[in-house]
């Protein structure tokens, strides 16, 4: 993955990804998982369940940050994450979803197309990779603004990045 590509994907899903060591709960717009425990949770649990799982999931995702890199910790999160629908039915894994949505790897897609990807994993099911999606639109019409600067999310838990709404 492009190092611009690679930036996308970290302003939107761990802002201060190369930073923390596994958990971060101060970086606006992070939320409360980050990729390393977002990872911990897809590698180590079968079901998970909040409470007792989330202290489950930090001690293991602070347990990858002490053993593997970065950027071994991010292709691991990559190859297990949702996609939602595609042509063949589930996708599970960014470079199989770019595979069978665009018929490339990641790297090769424009910014446009990366961004649709990027703004797919908040909620996988909720989104149509396919075809035209109106909702999908809107979010990366919130991700291209928060890229180029000229909006920033409203605090920890803005996800969603409601910051980055269009002005009317």
């Amino acid at each position: 993955m492009g190092g611009n590509h690679r930036a996308i994907l970290l302003a939107v899903q761990d802002p201060n990804y190369l930073e923390h060591w596994g958990v971060d709960v101060s970086t606006p717009g992070a939320g409360l998982t980050t990729i390393t425990q977002s990872a911990a949770k897809r590698l180590a649990f079968e079901a998970f369940h909040p409470g007792l799982g989330k202290i489950r999931q930090t001690g293991y995702a602070l347990g990858l940050e002490s053993r593997l890199s970065k950027d071994q910790i991010l292709a691991l999160w990559l190859d297990t994450l949702e996609m939602g629908k595609g042509p063949d039915g589930w996708m599970v894994g960014f470079f199989t979803a770019s595979s069978k949505i665009y018929g490339r790897p990641p790297a090769e897609l424009s910014q446009a197309e990366f961004i649709r990807f990027v703004a797919v994993l908040i909620a996988p099911a909720s989104y149509d990779l396919t075809r035209r999606d109106a909702r999908l639109d809107e979010r990366v019409g919130r991700i291209e603004r928060l890229v180029a600067g000229t909006c920033a999310p409203l605090g920890l838990r803005d996800v969603w990045l409601e910051g980055c709404q269009p002005s009317s």
